[in-house]
C-alpha cells in the first residue's frame, strides 16, 4: 500500500508540480485547496503525513493545525508545515501547537522537500 500524503496548499501550481514529484516518488497524493477541505480529507482519509500551507482561504493554517492535534483521529498524523511566513513567532507557534518540521517554501527546493517528506515518514 503506498502511503498516503494529503497536500493542503491553495496554490494550484505547486499543488500540481509537488504532487506529481510524491506520485513519481510512489506515493497517493490527496489535495486539499483550502483549510477546511484539508481537515476534512485529514479525518476521512487518515493520510500518513500532511503537509500544510499556513495562509489558506476559509481556515486559517494554524487553526487547522490546532484542530488536527486536538482530535484523537488525527493527533499522531506527522504535520509538515510548508509556508512563505518566515517569522520566528510563526515557526514558534507551529512548533508549538504540534507540526513536525516548519519549511520556508523560498529556502527549499523540491528534492529538500522530499527529503524531510521521507524522514517524516521514516521511508
Amino acid at each position: 500500500m503506498p502511503k498516503k500524503i494529503l497536500f493542503v496548499e491553495d496554490e494550484s501550481a505547486l499543488q500540481k508540480t509537488f504532487g506529481e514529484v510524491l506520485m513519481q516518488e510512489g506515493y497517493q497524493v490527496i489535495s486539499a485547496m483550502d483549510g477546511e477541505e484539508g481537515l476534512r480529507l485529514a479525518q476521512t482519509e487518515e493520510p500518513d503525513l500532511i503537509l500544510l500551507d499556513l495562509v489558506l482561504p476559509k481556515l486559517h493554517g494554524f487553526e487547522v493545525l490546532k484542530k488536527l492535534k486536538e482530535d484523537s483521529s488525527t493527533e499522531d498524523i506527522p504535520v509538515i508545515v510548508l509556508t512563505n511566513l518566515e517569522s520566528t513567532g510563526d515557526v514558534e507557534k507551529a512548533v508549538e501547537l504540534g507540526a513536525t518540521t516548519y519549511l520556508v517554501k523560498a529556502n527549499y527546493d523540491l528534492e529538500d522537500v522530499l527529503k524531510k517528506v521521507k524522514d517524516a515518514l521514516g521511508d
